[in-house]
């Protein structure tokens, strides 16, 4: 059975890590999701744009992996640059997502969502409802993809965006984002947050380097154990495909 996850959000789940300045990581218990078959972890894992590399994602698949002693299976769905008007439920990121969610789970069982977003969100004018916003989105999420029992990680926003020369000095806004990505994560059962504090960026100061997405995995799967001895973690499913190719090879 493989154990899959959900990656969503903007260009820092996406990842923005290069290649050349980490090992790769390679190891065929680790898939991605891709045309509805899951094939052997390939970098960049969620090509949404031509600067798409290293995802934080990859760390943690492994630490997950021989914690568990299990397959794992990525489905990348972030999008550089969506705010969370765009993620909004019915909306065209959100039904993506939960397409390829679904695909996943006819043949896996997902293990939990890995978010991180926010910088499009730093605006005066954006902030202040952002937990109320993601609140109504991540409930959407368990209740179209009916995962109540696993658990959902956030990732806090990078210290280095206070120096990010881009947006007017929007950035420096990212202090409230993360207080509301924690507020979030203590007001809603199954749900962690993840600190970014002490991460290295690329020179946009921007995004997170290559080193830092590793260490970002590690300490999202980090929270992920600290959710698990405190909490029912969810239930293998017997996946609808699997039930039939369990039936017809008993044939």
């Amino acid at each position: 059975m493989i154990h899959s996850f959900l990656l969503i959000g903007q260009s820092n789940m996406g990842g923005r890590g290069f290649k050349e300045e980490v090992e790769p990581i390679s190891d065929d218990r680790i898939s991605v999701l891709r045309n509805g078959r899951w094939r052997k972890m390939y970098n960049p894992v969620n090509p949404d744009r031509v600067t798409s590399g290293v995802n934080l994602a990859e760390s943690f698949a492994l630490s997950y992996a021989n914690y568990k002693g299990v397959d794992v299976g990525l489905i990348p769905c972030a999008d550089g640059g969506s705010s969370l008007g765009q993620w909004t439920v019915g909306g065209l990121l959100f039904d993506h997502a939960c397409y390829m969610a679904e695909l996943a789970s006819r043949t896996s069982t997902i293990a939990g969502v890995l978010w991180h977003q926010g910088e499009s969100d730093c605006d005066v004018n954006r902030y202040p409802v952002y937990k109320e916003k993601l609140t109504v989105i991540m409930n959407a999420f368990r209740k179209k993809l009916n995962l109540y029992d696993v658990p959902f990680l956030v990732g806090g926003l990078g210290d280095f965006l206070q120096d990010c020369p881009k947006g007017d000095g929007k950035f420096k806004n990212y202090v409230k984002i993360n207080q509301a990505l924690v507020d979030y994560s203590k007001e809603n059962k199954m749900t962690g947050f993840v600190s970014a504090k002490g991460l290295s960026a690329n020179a946009d100061n921007m995004h997170f380097s290559a080193k830092a997405l590793r260490e970002f995995g590690l300490r999202y799967f980090e929270e992920f154990l600290k959710l698990e001895d405190k909490n029912k973690i969810f239930v293998e499913k017997d996946t609808l495909d699997n039930a039939i190719r369990n039936e017809i090879e008993t044939l």
